[in-house]
């Protein structure tokens, strides 16, 4: 089979990439909805406390959220902070405002999540804000900073095409979860926070009969190492929030356990190259 194509089948190629390009830049914004925790000492993130403390750990969820934050207020559609409590509805509110992240969320909604399990919560979110008039809605956490601007357009572009959008992370879990239909109800059933969430999802959504796309993965952060790698991936980063985290990470000394790794000397050769 020769290699050349003929004149009809590189325009097609041609034509294939143009039209994917253009549905990647002006395809109407979805919603996009943080799911996440106030940052508080002792809230959340376990593993990584267990080697950095508690202090440590906590201006590093702060730092995560100001990129999570940074993220909404670059999407150019609807945006929705849920929080995971009432109680946390107030200072939700303030990050509306730039309080914290130093970037307005102009016309940002607050919608604190309800009670049970991570997927009971996602599964009565999603159904409050599919009667408020949103469609398509686009799920993040506040843990993954390592997802860039490209992810968030292609989501928005294939949640055209297809019902669910899947970015899995690489520990089994995802870091993008989107649906243009409602999510269904096996999701609270699901085995939230391990490794076999992102098969299972798929799963729940294929015998719902839901076309499923699985996109470019990425990574949340879950224990020391990964700040490691996440060092990396952020050096040439110019989005203010991710030169702020770089900037942290740069200055860290990481635990014997990370340090004393051929993944780890790797990784800083990499960053200070």
């Amino acid at each position: 089979m020769s290699d050349d194509l003929s004149p009809s089948s590189a325009q097609a190629i041609e034509k294939s990439h143009n039209a994917l390009h253009s549905a990647l830049h002006s395809a109407p914004h979805a919603s996009l909805v943080l799911v996440f925790k106030r940052p508080l000492i002792g809230h959340g993130k376990q593993r990584l406390a267990a080697t950095l403390g508690l202090e440590k750990t906590q201006m590093l969820a702060q730092q995560f959220l100001n990129c999570a934050l940074e993220d909404l207020a670059s999407w150019a559609g609807p945006v929705i902070l849920a929080p995971a409590q009432e109680a946390d509805r107030h200072w939700a509110e303030t990050l509306i405002n730039g309080a914290e992240q130093g970037a307005e969320l102009k016309g940002a909604e607050v919608i604190p999540q309800g009670e049970g399990n991570l997927g009971q919560r996602i599964i009565d979110l999603d159904q409050r804000l599919r009667q408020m008039g949103h469609q398509r809605l686009v799920y993040i956490g506040s843990d993954a900073p390592a997802l860039t601007r490209h992810h968030y357009r292609s989501v928005n572009a294939l949640l055209q095409e297809t019902d669910v959008v899947l970015s899995a992370a690489e520990d089994g879990g995802v870091t993008i979860m989107a649906s243009g239909q409602p999510w269904p109800a096996g999701l609270s059933e699901l085995p939230w926070s391990t490794e076999s969430l992102g098969a299972a999802l798929t799963d729940c959504c294929q015998r719902q009969a839901l076309r499923i796309f699985d996109m470019e993965p990425s990574y949340d952060i879950d224990i020391e190492a990964d700040l490691v790698r996440l060092r990396k991936d952020l050096v040439g980063d110019t989005r203010p929030a991710r030169q702020a985290l770089y900037r942290l990470l740069k200055a860290y000394v990481f635990s014997p356990s990370v340090t004393d790794t051929p993944h780890y000397r790797s990784a800083v050769d990499a960053v200070f190259a």
